[in-house]
């Protein structure tokens, strides 16, 4: 999961292209909302991703739409995972601005030890709205004493899942051997 990465490729590609993108675009622009109290240059941001959820809501769920059970499933799966999404960053966001408090740090003092000087870059990321770097990562990590896993997620979106499991079974390997536990959404 790169929710950050899939909002950047949502707002550059200039369209939902899943239900997964559309949860994740709700979330985000629900995010937006309240960060543009404080910083007015993501009005366009935030309108931009409006309008692409609304040409999917339009495309997608119109009173004209064929909706099948099987999109409704897709639908349901995919705010699941979503939410799960949100959750995680949501901890993420209160750990590090936990941990910079404990060192005295502000978030602006963070960015420039990242080397973005831009108040609303850093927001952004914390807020789960840019990705968080590798790079980044590593930093936050060694800096602020964060464990990995409270950074990186480590569940898997359906398509990964049902990706792997394809490849999988095309590869006829014997020697790995995975359960439904290792695919589900809960970590």
């Amino acid at each position: 999961m790169n929710t950050e990465k899939e909002i950047s490729q949502i707002l550059e590609q200039g369209a939902v292209k899943s239900e997964l993108d559309y949860e994740r675009a709700i979330i985000a622009e629900r995010k937006l909302r309240l960060l543009v109290k404080n910083d007015e240059t993501l009005k366009p941001v935030r309108k931009k991703l409006r309008d692409l959820i609304s040409d999917w809501e339009n495309s997608r769920w119109s009173a004209q739409a064929n909706i099948t059970e099987n999109m409704i499933r897709e639908s349901d799966l995919a705010e699941l995972l979503a939410e799960k999404e949100r959750i995680f960053i949501e901890k993420r966001k209160k750990l590090i601005l936990s941990k910079l408090k404990s060192q005295g740090l502000s978030q602006k003092e963070l960015g420039i030890i990242l080397g973005h000087n831009n108040k609303s870059y850093m927001s952004e990321i914390i807020n789960g709205i840019k990705p968080l770097s590798m790079r980044n990562v590593i930093v936050i990590h060694r800096l602020l004493k964060i464990e990995l896993n409270d950074l990186i997620p480590g569940f898997l979106s359906q398509s990964e899942r049902i990706r792997i499991k394809s490849t999988l079974s095309k590869v006829g390997s014997t020697k790995i051997k995975l359960s439904m536990a290792d695919f589900e959404l809960v970590d």
